[in-house]
């Protein structure tokens, strides 16, 4: 007899730690000008409205949508995003010449949060992505290439890994790193018990069959190829953690 695992809500503590994370968040944004002026930002309500809308409406499209969805991420995400708000306000007290960074800053906080809510919305569930493993990763190779098309992408820094669209510029190794995600996850879902249990000991260690590791191996390996071409070694260390956790996970091996 198969054993049944029931799986709890968990919505109650996804918004007390939603809270906790906007409250961190605020109290960083509130010190970093309170240590500097020793007042209180003027903007500081319309960041903690900005907080608490996206919060509050992400919040309730997943208690609405995704029940039983970690209830970790979301106050995770609204963290990084107001300590990271936090930083970029420090930056703009001293930036003279673009001083209003944390109010773009909170603008795209907005599209971030429409565009999740379309996608929760949209995407009823995720696992028919596991049909379209090597489509999601060529358009991850798409976009990491991006900024190697002749008058598409320029070099800054040393590296070239930006690309302009009329006044805008940005990084689509940003975008990347979500698509090869889940590329790299829908893959490792469906090889996961070939990758555990079948394969061979070399040097007393345990390795998956070349045929069952091949493919992913080498969707990492293009994937560090361009990034490195590009001089982007922040990104290509990151897809590197990235690739061992995974494999990592999927295999529960260490």
């Amino acid at each position: 007899m198969s054993d049944v695992v029931g799986y709890r809500k968990r919505r109650g503590v996804e918004a007390f730690m939603l809270a906790f994370a906007i409250t961190l968040a605020m109290g960083g944004y509130v010190l970093t000008h309170l240590n500097r002026d020793a007042e209180l930002p003027p903007e500081w309500p319309w960041a903690l409205t900005a907080l608490l809308v996206v919060g509050i409406a992400l919040h309730a499209v997943i208690r609405w949508r995704l029940p039983y969805a970690d209830p970790l991420i979301l106050p995770l995400v609204m963290l990084l995003n107001g300590l990271g708000l936090a930083m970029i306000h420090r930056l703009d007290l001293d930036d003279t010449k673009a001083p209003h960074s944390a109010e773009l800053q909170l603008n795209w906080l907005f599209v971030a949060a429409a565009t999740c809510i379309v996608v929760i919305l949209l995407l009823r569930d995720y696992r028919v992505l596991q049909r379209y493993t090597y489509t999601i990763f060529l358009a991850g190779m798409v976009l990491l290439m991006l900024p190697l098309v002749p008058g598409l992408g320029t070099e800054k820094n040393g590296a070239r890994i930006w690309i302009h669209l009329g006044p805008y510029s940005f990084q689509p190794a940003e975008l990347a790193k979500i698509v090869l995600s889940v590329a790299f996850a829908s893959y490792l879902v469906e090889k996961r018990e070939v990758l555990a249990l079948a394969g061979g000991r070399f040097l007393g260690i345990e390795f998956p069959r070349p045929r069952d590791l091949g493919p992913i191996l080498v969707m990492w390996l293009a994937s560090l190829a361009v990034l490195v071409f590009q001089k982007d070694l922040g990104t290509s260390l990151l897809f590197f953690g990235l690739f061992v956790l995974m494999l990592s996970v999927a295999t529960e091996k260490p």
